[in-house]
């Protein structure tokens, strides 16, 4: 979520009691007070286990989340297998898609509650991300080759009543906060333990 909706509570578009693009703008001012008055009610925990399911297959499970210290119950199966010309079955998005989709999945959030705050029906909204790697870096055929990304590329696409200096302050927006866009783009500290049964 951007600061869109945080600063729209200081300077709120949107009428008090209105639901814009789904979302109850009134509740979403609740939360950013909510979070404001005590920053522990704002911490969020994430938990995801994905397993194997044979070949290139995983089913990663999603079983409840936290908000504040307090357990969120919730069952989500999440499947990825590889493209056939990866060795896959290609029965479900490979984890490169499933990358780009949570990048995209959480700019749009921010995007949706940024236009809700400013009073802005959207009628359209999409994102699109492209990437292409070199599979010389995953194979270890090349030390010199980075086994991942060297950029990632996304456009949005919006359309709904605002003004497109409504539409640039929410991108701008998005671009410093979007929780998802930040993991991307900066690197962040990544631990690993490894347990042999």
């Amino acid at each position: 979520m951007s600061t869109t909706a945080t600063n729209a509570t200081t300077t709120p578009s949107a009428p008090a009691g209105a639901t814009i693009n789904g979302l109850d703008t009134d509740a979403l001012r609740r939360l950013v007070a909510d979070v404001a008055s005590d920053p522990t009610r704002g911490l969020a925990g994430f938990r995801v286990t994905t397993d194997w399911k044979g070949g290139t297959r995983s089913d990663s499970r999603v079983e409840g989340w936290k908000l504040g210290g307090r357990h969120q119950a919730k069952r989500f199966v999440i499947g990825s297998d590889e493209p056939i010309e990866l060795l896959g079955g290609n029965t479900a998005p490979n984890p490169q898609e499933l990358l780009m989709a949570s990048l995209n999945a959480c700019m749009l959030v921010g995007y949706v509650a940024g236009a809700a705050m400013e009073g802005i029906t959207l009628r359209c909204l999409s994102i699109e991300t492209t990437g292409e790697l070199d599979l010389r870096g995953f194979l270890g055929l090349d030390p010199a080759v980075k086994p991942g990304y060297e950029a990632l590329h996304y456009t949005v696409r919006v359309r709904g009543n605002g003004t497109p200096e409504q539409y640039r302050r929410i991108h701008e927006s998005v671009i410093e906060h979007s929780p998802n866009r930040w993991n991307i783009a900066q690197p962040i500290r990544l631990t690993a333990s490894l347990v042999v049964e």
